[in-house]
């Protein structure tokens, strides 16, 4: 299976043979923010999908805000595009989880931990995030996660 970097880098080839004007300068956009991310730093890293996924939510968050900023400034067609961008990025994200899907990840967390014996409290609430976080992430919230992951705890 590719990465999601690869798989962006073989989406700018198709956008720019299906002349899709913004999907392509949207992705190149993003692909730039990726490769300033990894060359930035003191030494060059390599962004693995989950690092890129975050990258990808924050682009279209930026976006959305701007998309707001622009509303509210009476420039409804830069808002129409701050947004088509950001459908263009979210388009990339995986399937975001419910709520129930959370709380079966949860659940799942403290079944491990009553089955090697261990009574879930405050204490193990490190280990519940680390293993639950792995799970979910980037595909819901990480303080909805710690919120019902407490109240579970309480």
């Amino acid at each position: 299976m590719s990465t999601l970097k690869e798989r962006l880098k073989g989406d700018v080839v198709v956008h720019l043979k299906a002349h899709n004007e913004l999907e392509l300068t949207t992705v190149r956009n993003v692909l730039g923010e990726i490769e300033t991310r990894e060359k930035g730093g003191k030494t060059p890293v390599d962004l693995n999908d989950a690092e890129v996924t975050a990258l990808l939510q924050k682009e279209a968050a930026k976006r959305r805000d701007t998309a707001a900023i622009y509303a509210e400034a009476g420039h409804g067609d830069r808002a129409a595009r701050e947004i088509a961008e950001a459908e263009v990025i979210e388009a990339y994200l995986p399937e975001p989880l419910s709520e129930a899907g959370v709380a079966a990840i949860i659940d799942t967390a403290f079944a491990a931990l009553e089955a090697e014996g261990i009574e879930p409290s405050m204490r193990q609430m490190g280990t519940i995030m680390k293993e639950v976080t792995a799970e979910v992430a980037g595909r819901f919230n990480g303080k909805a996660v710690s919120d019902m992951v407490r109240q579970r705890l309480g």
